[in-house]
């Protein structure tokens, strides 16, 4: 994965609840075995008709909109356990997603795929919609070091939790084995420890 680095972007705005992970990335297209490609369909049955033609009424399809940020209503990522919908965002390019809700299995997912869910209460989930609404360019700082998340054009800043061990792999852009693979020394030595008894 690659390191998460400080996120400072515009955002796109999804004030949509309960979203799951069927909308977010439909089951049809689960066949394929690589993360490659599904940013292509990325809420497909929201931003496209049958014909493939784009809906117009649809935020992803709305040119004022763009970041990497994606801001979320309440519940996001309910549903099915599918891990093909943190590669669905990811691959479409988005590295954070805000939301004051997270299912928990797509919480874990996100942080697995280098994406960084944001949890916020509802009252300052509020005021980055307003923000977005009154200025569809207006930028956003994501420290992940500090655990802040700053809507510049005001200077109001929340602090979000992440755990620990997710936090430093995504500072390293570690996955589980990359983990383990940075910490061989340290398990050979502990090895040949308990050899020596």
């Amino acid at each position: 994965m690659d390191k998460f680095t400080t996120i400072h972007s515009s955002a796109v705005p999804m004030p949509i609840e309960d979203v799951d992970t069927d909308q977010i990335i439909p089951a049809r297209f689960l066949k394929a075995t690589t993360r490659d490609g599904f940013g292509d369909n990325l809420f497909r049955d929201w931003r496209f008709h049958q014909d493939d033609s784009p809906k117009s009424g649809f935020v992803l399809n709305n040119p004022i909109y763009s970041g990497q940020i994606l801001v979320a209503g309440k519940n996001f990522g309910c549903g099915s356990s599918r891990e093909h919908a943190a590669w669905a965002i990811h691959d479409y390019g988005f590295k954070v997603v805000v939301s004051s809700f997270f299912a928990d299995i797509f919480k874990g997912n996100a942080l697995n795929n280098g994406i960084l869910p944001v949890v916020v209460n509802e009252e300052f989930l509020n005021e980055i919609f307003q923000a977005i609404e009154a200025n569809p360019n207006t930028a956003f700082n994501v420290d992940l070091e500090k655990q802040t998340f700053t809507i510049l054009e005001t200077g109001k800043s929340v602090s979000f939790e992440i755990d620990p061990y997710k936090k430093m792999c995504l500072i390293n852009g570690y996955d589980d084995i990359d983990y383990l693979i940075s910490i061989k020394d340290q398990i050979s030595a502990f090895e040949q420890q308990q050899l020596a008894f």
